[in-house]
């Protein structure tokens, strides 16, 4: 059983900064693929991020060069930073594991999720 936790969202400006955290609970977090995914109301999940055991990383168009994901496989936590964010950016995003170790992009091959944390940019 995996249990995730996000922290780190809240209301922010156009152009600021947010950090999310992930705290994952399993004694096999270092082991796979873990992904960030942002929804918004009336929308499907929509891919952002998703980090490899090995360090390999893969962004979402829309996100890559603003945002960043690491892992620090001691802590059990995976990390979003978030930089010049934008209107757009406003969901509430989820921490989620994959099911294997390869990155893969699509919600369905996640089986564990978070319960999400809102972020908000204002304009």
């Amino acid at each position: 059983q995996v249990r995730l936790v996000e922290s780190g969202g809240g209301l922010v400006q156009a152009g600021g900064s947010l950090r999310l955290s992930c705290a994952a609970s399993g004694r096999t977090f270092s082991s796979y693929v873990m992904g960030w995914f942002r929804q918004d109301p009336g929308k499907g999940r929509e891919f952002v991020a998703a980090i490899a055991r090995s360090g390999i990383t893969k962004y979402a168009d829309s996100v890559k060069g603003r945002f960043t994901i690491s892992r620090d496989n001691a802590k059990n936590t995976v990390y979003l930073q978030m930089n010049s964010l934008k209107p757009k950016d406003t969901a509430v995003y989820y921490c989620a594991k994959d099911v294997g170790r390869v990155i893969t992009t699509t919600p369905g091959r996640y089986d564990y999720w978070g319960r999400g944390t809102q972020v908000t940019v204002s304009s």
